[in-house]
């Protein structure tokens, strides 16, 4: 089934904030999204946070990059987004 929202979530070098942020897009009420997580080659422990969201949640995807800048990584998550709309 498609997702009606596509949620972009650009990360480089954001563990401390990474488990909050994925939590309140997991808590919303409506629940026909999903959550496209692009690590833009981050060097901290983003990365493992992203994966194992993403193996508690069937509606996170990750996407592991080389750095190329917020604009790449959002380029990146809007090109795999498989939403009717995307955020």
């Amino acid at each position: 089934m498609i997702p009606k929202i596509s949620v972009i979530v650009p990360v480089y070098n954001v563990e401390k904030y990474l488990p909050a942020c994925l939590d309140s897009l997991l808590k919303q009420t409506f629940t026909d999204f999903e959550v496209i997580c692009v690590n833009d080659g981050s060097t901290d422990g983003s990365s493992a946070v992203c994966d194992e969201c993403a193996l508690k949640s069937s509606n996170i995807r990750v996407i592991h990059k080389e750095n190329g800048g917020l604009s790449s990584a959002r380029n990146c998550g809007i090109e795999n987004a498989n939403g009717e709309f995307i955020i």
